[in-house]
């Protein structure tokens, strides 16, 4: 073999291991990227399931406490906002107002004892008790996804084939209130 032909051979298997390690980094990459989205979707799911429960939590209420308007109405906005929230971000802020919302309809409730007393209430109060610790279970799921995906994303070499494919951070599903980091209490 001639040392022209030894060159070429070189050549190409080093472009192959480029091509073969550029496809591989971008598919990785994708992977992430979709782990993300789908630990987002089982989000989506649990906070739709939390903005089902809420209004029928705030009508059993409602028929012992009817004089605490102000509060349901507080409650129905803020699970509206939270519904209509598009990003990581505004999901985690409205989010936060519905889970203050639903602190002061707790305590609304702590004023009834006739209220607490109901089975109704009383299995709304589990429902809900149960959907935040799936909440916080996914909000965990989802955040640890996040993390490898932008580790993926920011680390070099795999930082320059992200960047050609314009892979972007994604945002961390975080409480801005440090209050909301506990885990509310729902015994009624």
């Amino acid at each position: 073999m001639s040392g022209g032909l030894i060159a070429l051979i070189v050549v190409v298997v080093i472009a192959l291991v480029v091509v073969f390690w550029y496809i591989s980094t971008r598919n990785g990459i994708i992977d992430q990227r979709n782990r993300v989205d789908e630990s987002w979707s089982g989000i989506d799911v649990q906070l739709k399931r939390r903005h089902d429960l809420v209004p029928n939590l705030v009508e059993t209420v409602k028929g012992y406490a009817t004089h605490e308007q102000q509060v349901f109405e507080n409650v129905t906005k803020a699970r509206s906002d939270a519904m209509a929230a598009q990003t990581v971000d505004e999901a985690a802020k409205t989010e936060s107002q519905l889970t203050r919302a639903m602190a002061d309809l707790r305590a609304v409730a702590e004023a009834y004892p006739d209220l607490k007393a109901t089975e109704n209430f009383q299995q709304l109060s589990r429902n809900l008790s149960e959907l935040e610790d799936e909440i916080q279970a996914s909000r965990r799921i989802y955040n640890s996804n996040v993390q490898n995906y932008n580790t993926k994303i920011q680390q070099f070499p795999a930082s320059i084939v992200a960047k050609q494919g314009n892979f972007e951070d994604k945002e961390f599903f975080e409480i801005a209130d440090p209050a909301e980091r506990e885990t509310p209490s729902v015994s009624f």
